[in-house]
């Protein structure tokens, strides 16, 4: 296992629908923050597209990656055909040994056999570049439809990029997911959380806290890994409520980071 940041550790200084700040966060600044933090993986996800870079800037992001030492993943959301592909040359340009993937997108939801035929079909070029589609458990499936998904296609260049907090959407919480997920688990997203009922008694809030502070059993979360012989790089991810405006949130979401991170790294050395 080896700890990495996110284009998710930083969601808000990257820039939310209706909330970006006025100088957002690239991928030059992101690779900054891991350097500073002394994390060796940096995941570039869907809210930083790489697809819309130019060419000669993707070729020296790949260069100022190994210039820094550090190892670059790739993330998309949508399952379209050419889109996959498309987002395979990213991916092998940069090194990544993975391409997670979100199969919903605001216009597309397709059904878990429609996933299974769209990856079907992209899964040879993946084979031959030697890049693993890693599916991220987001929302709206069980993780019992993610494992046939996976063992529909019973190919070793499929596998789960595991989330520890989405699957709340789908009514499942990670006590029973990471269990089920973890024998396929080639990414982890790691994603703390607290739980706590409303000022009014009627209904619950999940809120994200930094690594180490919420109800995430993370010695737990990372035994259950390397007991399903699974060793998956371990990718900070926050969901940091907002403060009274968008620089104290992105002053908030630092800190979290920096806490989460020295937390983290007396549990993955490296």
């Amino acid at each position: 296992m080896r700890l990495g940041i996110s284009s998710y550790t930083y969601t808000w200084a990257v820039g939310v629908p209706g909330c970006a700040p006025a100088t957002p966060l690239g991928v030059e600044g992101l690779l900054q923050r891991a350097v500073a933090l002394g994390v060796g993986v940096v995941q570039i996800a869907d809210n930083i597209p790489l697809i819309h870079l130019p060419e000669p800037e993707r070729e020296r992001l790949a260069t100022r990656a190994q210039v820094l030492g550090l190892q670059l993943e790739v993330g998309t959301r949508a399952v379209a055909t050419e889109h996959l592909l498309a987002y395979l040359r990213v991916a092998h340009l940069m090194g990544s040994r993975i391409l997670r993937v979100v199969t919903d997108t605001v216009e597309h939801k397709p059904s878990k056999r429609e996933v299974m035929s769209l990856l079907d079909a992209v899964l040879p070029s993946f084979e031959r570049a030697n890049v693993i589609i890693s599916i991220e458990n987001h929302d709206r499936f069980t993780a019992r439809e993610f494992i046939d998904i996976i063992t529909t296609l019973a190919s070793p260049h499929v596998g789960i990029c595991l989330d520890t907090a989405n699957s709340f959407g789908a009514l499942e919480g990670p006590a029973m997911v990471v269990q089920e997920l973890a024998p396929f688990t080639v990414n982890l997203h790691l994603k703390d959380f607290a739980i706590a009922r409303l000022h009014h008694q009627m209904g619950f809030v999940i809120e994200g806290r930094p690594a180490g502070q919420g109800r995430l059993d993370v010695p737990w979360l990372l035994a259950q890994l390397r007991n399903a012989g699974s060793d998956p790089n371990v990718i900070l991810e926050l969901w940091t409520p907002p403060a009274r405006n968008i620089a104290e949130t992105i002053a908030k979401e630092a800190l979290w980071a920096e806490q989460s991170i020295r937390y983290l790294r007396g549990l993955i050395p490296d």
